[in-house]
């Protein structure tokens, strides 16, 4: 079955899914982001085939998120590091932790805490505003048109929506 590439819609969420389609993805960028940057221990924490890990890093790689870095010459060997694009996601692997957490944590509770070393409390991933600081909810917040945005392939029904929205709101 041959997957169908989001790369051209007009939606950065299905542009971003593109890469991360599948979960081995994500995973690996949690690895990566927390410390498990070499191969093999990779593949051994994920459980993941050495075929299909290749192939995830080398996309990683290719589209900038990660980098390949020699820490050995003999034998030679190398390991993954974020890239900045690839630290930009650790925001996004946090609110999915979150949302994991709060609907599919088991009865001990989450499997792991996040620590604010600057304060030094434990924490929780908090979307805000970048203007007023108040949280963003999905009652509180619309969508409007940006400049990249056009009617197409997994924008049909929602761009449309999103313009007559904004027409909406100017009416009021």
């Amino acid at each position: 079955m041959t997957r169908t590439s989001l790369a051209g819609v007009a939606c950065s969420i299905a542009r971003a899914t593109d890469l991360f389609a599948d979960a081995w993805t994500a995973l690996i960028m949690r690895d990566v982001l927390l410390g498990v940057t070499r191969f093999d221990d990779i593949a051994e924490d994920l459980g993941i085939s050495r075929k299909v890990l290749a192939a995830r890093l080398s996309r990683l790689v290719a589209e900038g998120v990660l980098t390949r870095e020699r820490y050995q010459d003999r034998p030679p060997r190398e390991h993954y590091r974020a890239t900045e694009k690839g630290e930009g996601l650790y925001p996004v692997l946090l609110a999915l932790m979150d949302w994991g957490d709060r609907w599919y944590a088991a009865e001990a509770g989450p499997p792991v805490r996040l620590h604010h070393d600057a304060c030094g409390h434990d924490t929780a991933p908090l979307t805000v505003c970048a203007h007023c600081r108040e949280p963003i909810t999905v009652a509180g917040t619309r969508a409007r048109p940006g400049p990249g945005g056009r009617v197409g392939p997994g924008t049909r029904v929602l761009a449309p929506r999103i313009v007559t929205s904004e027409c909406d709101a100017a009416d009021t």
